[in-house]
């Protein structure tokens, strides 16, 4: 287990009130995501496509269903960063990410700037 005081020393920007918020956001958002991706899962027409209205609704369930498992996987990542201490550091320039943008998407791995380079580049 990481010391709260080296992760707080690593993201000084971040005091130890907010990287608990964000550590507490961060876990409400992988419930919400992994009982999203179990409603996915058992609804009946999931299981059966032939079941499904239209293809279209198959679609749609398909490209939830493979959003939310991104979103997980970076709520996951976020959640290791912080244990490791290594949060709240862009992972291109390695500058701290602006603690309002964390607090808006605290699983972000940029900072506004890299994220708008890493978008314009798309």
């Amino acid at each position: 287990m990481v010391n709260h005081q080296t992760i707080g020393d690593r993201a000084a920007h971040l005091s130890p009130e907010d990287l608990a918020a964000l550590r507490e956001n961060l876990r409400e958002q992988r419930l919400f995501r992994q009982e999203q991706l179990r409603q996915i899962a058992v609804a009946p027409h999931a299981a059966d496509p032939l079941l499904c209205r239209s293809a279209a609704q198959a679609e749609v369930r398909g490209k939830l269903a493979a959003s939310a498992c991104m979103v997980l996987a970076d709520v996951e990542a976020a959640l290791q960063r912080i244990a490791e201490g290594c949060y709240g550091n862009c992972h291109l320039c390695r500058r701290p990410v602006e603690r309002e943008r964390l607090m808006i998407v605290p699983q972000a791995r940029y900072c506004a700037r890299c994220q708008q380079v890493r978008e314009a580049g798309r």
